[in-house]
């Protein structure tokens, strides 16, 4: 005995129909071509699904992957004096106060020339404390070669990233020169202000744009380059990053006269630009679950054409117009649940596996399908956020379910007298 409502027994022979080879060929023709069809839906749908999935899981990876990065080292919060802390011990024992700070070490930033031979780059300098730099930043732990205790107050050592290592050529103990923007005037005019340092350390954050610029001195080193009395700036580490926006206008209230800005400002058009990439990809990819939305419009139109004669044959047994409504409607239902949560299934295996996928195809191919000079990262990331697989999955759906309005309406107003006139 079928436990089924009978119209979703219907339903499911209409998807499921299979030419078995019976005396009425033309009709077990049909019927497998009319498998065919749904089956090149729910494939349509899956295929959507899983593209969206797929697309938007690696698009929050990558976000996640470059702001992890840069967080390795940058730091959540910043607070700049434009003329130098001075006395900075005491303002340090006062933002520590604040329960969300976890971390606080001094700072001097500055843009400068860094030249090896006849190479001359410009680089972001960065003067820490390699005691404390470990509570505000992982940059102790990028050293690859040398370390970070190496940085000696009055010894001039420097640290410089992989990539700007790489590209002067340079090996520890060499000795290089560092010229900051701001000069001596003597008789002569203007000159430069410059000191040559000592290499002790080689940094490998994994973020280009960091490893190609970043020069890491001793503050102090910094601060007699730069002629400062004490340190430019305090860097801060929270015990939740979200909250660096709101622990930033927490401080700017209490430290007048000071600047704070959190990570998110200092990357603004970044993170927007991503976030703007990433929407306009989900409406791009939409369009796919649309179209093979639309695709089971026509499927659905081809069955009820063809099932003119068993609709009417229904009717005249008693079936009411929406007893035959609901038969379509539930065949659509089928395709649509079939296909979404085959994309889902398909989607989520792929994107928790891009990391072997990928360089599997990059070796079968021999191409490198994000270099790293030009995307930050070598590696493709991965990020499977269950709100996107929800969202993707209900829209799937109900576009699904949208597009069996119109097929079963029109199933539903086919005249028993009419259909059967010419069967």
């Amino acid at each position: 005995m079928n436990i089924w409502p009978i119209e979703l027994e219907i339903a499911w022979r209409y998807t499921n129909a299979r030419r078995k080879g019976g005396k009425n060929k033309e009709t077990g023709s049909k019927d497998g071509f009319l498998s065919f069809i749904s089956s090149v839906s729910m494939l349509g749908i899956a295929l959507g699904v899983a593209a969206l999935i797929v697309v938007l899981s690696v698009m929050n990876g990558f976000q996640k992957e470059v702001r992890d990065r840069m967080l390795s080292v940058l730091s959540h919060v910043e607070i700049h004096a434009p003329t130098g802390l001075g006395e900075w011990q005491p303002l340090l024992a006062k933002v520590q106060e604040n329960k969300r700070v976890t971390g606080a070490a001094p700072m001097i930033m500055s843009q400068a020339l860094i030249s090896r031979s006849d190479v001359m780059r410009g680089v972001a300098l960065r003067g820490i404390d390699p005691e404390l730099e470990a509570k505000v930043s992982d940059i102790p732990k990028h050293f690859i070669q040398g370390q970070v205790s190496s940085l000696k107050s009055g010894e001039f050592g420097l640290a410089l990233g992989a990539e700007l290592a790489g590209i002067l050529g340079v090996q520890l103990g060499d000795r290089i020169t560092i010229m900051v923007p701001e000069g001596d005037i003597n008789p002569a005019g203007m000159t430069p202000r410059m000191r040559a340092f000592k290499l002790i350390g080689i940094i490998d954050s994994g973020h280009y744009e960091f490893d190609s610029t970043l020069a890491v001195v001793h503050w102090k080193d910094a601060a007699a380059l730069l002629r400062l009395d004490g340190p430019s700036g305090l860097r801060l580490k929270l015990d939740d990053m979200q909250q660096a926006a709101k622990v930033a206008d927490q401080l700017s209230m209490q430290l007048p006269g000071l600047w704070v800005k959190d990570w998110t400002r200092q990357n603004k058009n970044w993170f927007a630009a991503v976030q703007t990439e990433k929407r306009m990809m989900f409406i791009i990819l939409t369009l796919i679950i649309a179209v093979a939305a639309f695709n089971l419009v026509s499927t659905l139109v081809m069955t009820v054409t063809d099932k003119r004669g068993d609709i009417a044959i229904l009717r005249t047994m008693g079936a009411s117009a929406g007893m035959i409504q609901r038969i379509f409607f539930a065949q659509g239902f089928m395709i649509g649940a079939i296909g979404t949560m085959g994309g889902i299934i398909l989607g989520l295996l792929i994107s928790l596996n891009i990391d072997v996928i990928v360089p599997s195809l990059e070796a079968i191919f021999r191409v490198q399908f994000l270099p790293r000079d030009i995307y930050f990262i070598s590696s493709l990331p991965s990020d499977v956020r269950s709100s996107d697989v929800i969202t993707v999955g209900l829209m799937a759906f109900i576009l699904s379910l949208l597009a069996t309005l119109y097929p079963s309406w029109r199933a539903a107003k086919i005249q028993p007298a009419q259909a059967l006139r010419y069967e």
